[in-house]
């Protein structure tokens, strides 16, 4: 790579323009900033990894606040009652060479219960040149009193096209070729989150011995399931074969695969049948998010597994992510999927 920076911190977006996704809060945020209704508070609510953090440092700095103005506050690390004391005292100073201090409350939901009404005394009468920018992924333990105060945002998750996108960008700029697989398989697996989804291909550029990085390649450095243990497992379903199902779900659940990670790969590629079946021209674009042997299984089930993959098999391997989050033995919740399947 050509830097010894993260990924997720040397792509980070500078302006409102780099970012990707986040569209409604980006339009929000600049209509304020023309309008200059600038609130006191803010409340930005969102999954890990979505950008929340980076937006807040955008709009501090396009408001016109310089970075000695930007004070970033984890409240995991500074949560008690007297940190909040030392806060409510610091705003009152103005600022040294903007017209706004903003303060940026990371993992706000973290502080702790003595220091929520602190903090709200300071929200509720609020020095003219001070914002406040809280940023949470659980919302729900963010005090009512503080929400009411705050203009508050919604992150939503960025979509698997956004972060396959995202890989194709950051790995052409860092020079390595992926197959079209292997960039959709780390979107997948970076489940919603940028910096995740990085932080997966950081890891994958650094194991590889060439720049062009393989399916293979993303399998066996992030322990994702082997397609093809995927696609024997499809196969399984498909001629209500019980014993050969369970046979590839235990080899991949002694690989120490995840079983939701081995559930999203699988219905994927149950989709992409139904696809194939139904919409035409559909090959076009799968054929960027699966590799040939993938795509030769997914044509020959549209066309030969009419009777037994259909909406209610994907209608119950669809209802299988409720067990899988409760199972308490790896694997379990996909034999019971199978089982019902095949009727046994």
């Amino acid at each position: 790579m050509s830097s010894n920076l993260a990924l997720y911190t040397k792509y980070r977006p500078k302006t409102f323009e780099e970012v990707i996704g986040q569209e409604q809060v980006i339009k929000a945020l600049l209509g304020a900033i023309k309008a200059g209704s600038i609130s006191h508070a803010y409340l930005f609510c969102g999954s890990r990894g979505t950008g929340k953090t980076s937006i807040a440092r955008i709009f501090a700095r396009a408001i016109g606040s310089h970075d000695d103005d930007i004070y970033e506050i984890d409240a995991a690390s500074n949560r008690g009652i007297d940190d909040i004391r030392a806060l409510r005292d610091a705003v009152h100073t103005v600022p040294m060479h903007s017209p706004y201090k903003v303060y940026i409350i990371d993992e706000a939901h973290m502080l702790s219960r003595e220091a929520f009404p602190a903090l709200l005394k300071t929200l509720e009468e609020p020095p003219r040149h001070v914002v406040f920018i809280l940023a949470t992924t659980d919302e729900n333990k963010i005090p009512e009193t503080i929400v009411s105060r705050c203009q508050s945002f919604r992150f939503e998750k960025p979509s698997q096209a956004i972060l396959k996108t995202l890989v194709e960008t950051v790995s052409k700029k860092e020079g390595y070729t992926l197959e079209p697989a292997s960039a959709g398989l780390i979107a997948l697996l970076g489940d919603g989150s940028f910096r995740d989804t990085l932080g997966i291909l950081q890891k994958v550029i650094a194991s590889s011995s060439d720049k062009k990085i393989s399916q293979e390649e993303v399998e066996k450095v992030t322990g994702a399931p082997d397609s093809r243990l995927v696609n024997s497992f499809l196969r399984a379903i498909v001629a209500r074969d019980v014993s050969s199902g369970l046979t590839s779900l235990k080899t991949a659940m002694e690989r120490g695969v995840d079983e939701k990670t081995f559930l999203d790969l699988l219905l994927r590629k149950m989709r992409a049948v139904m696809m194939f079946r139904f919409v035409t021209d559909s090959r076009k674009g799968m054929a960027d998010d699966f590799s040939q042997e993938d795509m030769a299984l997914i044509e020959d089930m549209s066309k030969n597994a009419i009777q037994t993959l259909t909406s209610k098999e994907l209608a119950e391997l669809l209802r299988t992510y409720e067990s899988v989050r409760v199972a308490v033995v790896p694997g379990l919740a996909l034999e019971i999927a199978l089982l019902r399947i095949c009727g046994a």
